[in-house]
């Protein structure tokens, strides 16, 4: 029971990575398109994923932290 909360953040930080890397290869990708709509649409969306993502990362790391912080100073 103690440990699931951490074990759901990294999980969730993982998930998070996983989309950063989907949004640059969706990125990447979207370079090879010929249709100048279909680039735009593709490189905003792929820009907007890797946004999403890196703001996830960073709450989730930085609230790891601040736990972790908070655990050492009560003992």
């Amino acid at each position: 029971m103690k440990y699931t909360w951490w074990i759901l953040q990294i999980v969730l930080m993982l998930v998070s990575v996983f989309f950063f890397f989907f949004g640059f290869d969706l990125l990447m990708a979207s370079y090879g398109l010929e249709d100048p709509f279909s680039f735009i649409m593709t490189f905003f969306a792929a820009n907007f994923i890797l946004l999403i993502s890196t703001a996830l990362v960073f709450t989730f790391v930085i609230k790891m932290v601040r736990v972790f912080i908070r655990i050492q100073n009560n003992i």
